[in-house]
């Protein structure tokens, strides 16, 4: 069988076949890799680079593979955090003729770490909390969706930094199945794996001695299921207004909003008796701070990191002379966006040298530029101004923790 490459996208196929299909993906020569951290997998898993992106390779049985390609390009149309599916290569033979098992191509996660590479230093039991949060969320967006995980672990799960917080992304979607709406068992069923995966990861890491010790990992797997059902309460449960109050509608939805979800579709409806009103939201997209950067300024961020820059896109707005809500003759706010990005944002970005970033994205440096005026200005008791907070920044943070925003490799 000749080898076939089925791709998204025309460009890859030219690239992906410099690769050495022939040879058994554990005996690829490091020339063709890139050493980032890899979590634990079931398969062999290699890093190498295509071109100018960084690919994630996977060997593992033609169905399989087939399979799961196709199930991260649905999670992409539902716009689920997940890896991005590049390519299926399937007819592989080595040089001898024996046939080699098919791979799965994903783009790799920039800035991204599986859970293994941050436990490296012991994390504080504030950052696990903070991984079981990003952990929950996403789950509860899969099962929005209708997709039923199967394996949901720490594991099959990659981290980036998002404004203090993490955004969690799903990595392994092999035994995941799409469904139009799920049961309330199978959610039952994908949390209580989840319980069980987890508990079992970070009992791994005590015996290792990377966990912090007052940390006890069964009760760190059951911790996501609480903040599970929180959050799906929060967002799927029916509301009893009285009559009139209909603010108390609009109250919800901006609770929903904080949360970073979008009410796309809703469900109102009068008693008989006229004396009350129920509300249930009926379709719940998250993201909601992220469209609303996007459409301002064309930036695309993380859901904490854009929910900082609009507040501080905001404070900045209020400080323009131009700026007028409600004035016909003042700027408008796409126009005062797009000014703050230009004269803001990235000038402040760029005076980071790129050699100091490490892994993170312009948002989250500006975030931290942010943080770090905040706690500059409190030890001042005044506002020090941005172009402070950025000297004193590249000259007394970043070269101590240039180590820890940089991937290892392993």
């Amino acid at each position: 069988m000749a080898l076939q490459i089925s791709a998204t996208n025309p460009e890859h196929p030219a690239l992906l076949l410099e690769l050495p299909w022939q040879t058994p993906l554990e005996e690829w020569p490091e020339e063709y890799l890139v050493p980032l951290p890899r979590g634990i997998s079931r398969h062999v898993v290699r890093y190498a680079r295509a071109g100018d992106e960084v690919i994630a390779v996977k060997e593992l049985a033609e169905r399989p593979a087939l399979r799961e390609y196709q199930l991260l390009r649905d999670l992409d149309r539902l716009a689920i955090p997940a890896v991005d599916a590049l390519a299926v290569v399937t007819g592989r033979t080595g040089a001898s003729g024996d046939p080699l098992e098919p791979v799965l191509i994903t783009r790799h996660l920039g800035g991204s770490m599986p859970y293994r590479s941050m436990f490296e230093t012991t994390l504080r039991p504030a950052t696990m909390h903070r991984l079981m949060d990003a952990l929950a969320v996403l789950l509860v967006r899969l099962h929005l969706a209708g997709f039923a995980w199967g394996d949901c672990s720490l594991s099959n799960t990659l981290f980036r930094r998002d404004a203090g917080a993490y955004a969690a992304y799903l990595v392994d979607a092999e035994t995941g199945e799409l469904h139009q709406r799920l049961s309330d068992g199978q959610r039952d069923y994908d949390l209580d794996l989840a319980r069980v995966n987890i508990s079992g990861e970070l009992l791994d890491l005590e015996a290792s001695g990377a966990l912090h010790p007052s940390v006890d990992p069964i009760d760190f797997g059951t911790e996501i299921c609480g903040r599970y059902r929180s959050l799906w309460e929060e967002l799927t449960r029916t509301s009893v207004y009285p009559a009139g109050k209909y603010h108390y509608i609009e109250r919800r939805i901006r609770r929903l909003n904080d949360l970073g979800f979008d009410v796309a579709e809703m469900q109102i409806e009068h008693a008989s008796n006229g004396d009350t009103v129920t509300f249930v939201p009926k379709v719940v997209d998250a993201g909601h701070h992220q469209r609303q950067l996007l459409r301002l300024t064309g930036l695309d961020a993380e859901e904490n990191q854009a929910r900082r820059l609009l507040n501080d896109l905001e404070s900045w707005m209020a400080t323009q002379d131009d700026y007028a809500p409600g004035d016909p003759l003042g700027a408008r706010p796409e126009v005062l966006a797009h000014r703050w990005v230009r004269e803001v944002f990235r000038p402040t970005v760029r005076a980071v040298p790129v050699e100091l970033r490490g892994a993170m994205d312009p948002a989250e440096i500006y975030h931290e530029l942010l943080e770090h005026r905040w706690y500059l200005s409190e030890r001042a008791q005044h506002d020090i101004g941005l172009e402070t907070a950025v000297a004193d920044y590249i000259a007394n943070i970043l070269p101590k923790a240039r180590e820890t925003l940089q991937p290892t490799a392993d």
